[in-house]
């Protein structure tokens, strides 16, 4: 872990960084818990800023802390980051869900996989979440304008992959149709999709919106060639935000992964 915040720490750092809209000041973000002792990791496309701000946009401090930033490690630009700088930032990355983690998005990820017997919570530790840009911006990730986009993907290059290869985990689960399109688009993989029968979300008027499964297997990912084969399993509804995700659409889920 170590050796991937320290390269993505001088990826922070560049030039092409400063042009996008991360937060300078925050720190990066390879994994929400620790990759390296678990199974199954959810996958997202970026770090929410709430997990360095509060609702008042005020840099989280103390106890109310969950990640580093310039601020917290002393430092005035990343270029002065160190290996004493590079150790914490990936403690608070592998303990986050032992300290205060953002559980008004995890808790409804961790119920998904809850069926499997893995979660991100204590006593199993079993889960961690990774995203495929490392990087928390400012606003959210659809209100970046392409170009950030493209420049932020091409920026994180191989993090994803070399996270994957140096962990046990078996199960990659996506969150969202944008999770699964970004996805496949980096792994290089088409997923089968299969539209389900009870995943559809209800509408005041005219149809729902349909449900649809994605299920496949990888053995590179971001250009990295793993040392085995990975499951890979997704959904085109994101469980936070898309517009009237019921209860019984969660279970649904829930019961699809387990199986």
């Amino acid at each position: 872990m170590k050796r991937v915040v320290s390269e993505l720490v001088r990826r922070l750092n560049a030039e092409a960084v400063e042009e996008t809209k991360v937060i300078p000041w925050s720190c990066p973000v390879p994994s929400f818990g620790d990759a390296a002792r678990s199974t199954v990791a959810t996958i997202g496309i970026n770090p929410s800023n709430r997990e360095f701000v509060d609702d008042g946009n005020r840099e989280l401090a103390g106890r109310a802390r969950r990640f580093h930033t310039l601020g917290s490690l002393g430092l005035k630009s990343w270029a002065e980051a160190e290996d004493p700088h590079y150790d914490e930032i990936a403690s608070s990355c592998q303990r986050y869900f032992e300290t205060n983690p953002y559980d008004r998005w995890f808790k409804e990820l961790d119920f998904l996989i809850s069926g499997t017997n893995f979660s991100y919570y204590s006593p199993l530790f079993s889960a961690c979440h990774l995203d495929v840009v490392p990087f928390a911006t400012s606003c959210k990730w659809g209100e970046l304008t392409p170009e950030h986009r493209s420049r932020l993907f091409a920026i994180s290059g191989d993090n994803l992959g070399r996270l994957v290869h140096d962990s046990p985990l078996q199960v990659l689960i996506l969150n969202g149709s944008s999770v699964v399109a970004q996805f496949q688009s980096v792994s290089g993989t088409a997923l089968s999709s299969v539209r389900q029968i009870g995943w559809e979300l209800p509408r005041l008027k005219g149809r729902g919106v349909a449900g649809y499964a994605f299920h496949g297997t990888i053995s590179t990912l971001a250009g990295v060639k793993l040392n085995r084969t990975v499951t890979v399993l997704g959904f085109n509804h994101n469980i936070q935000s898309s517009f009237g995700v019921t209860r019984g659409v969660k279970e649904a889920i829930r019961s699809w992964i387990s199986k």
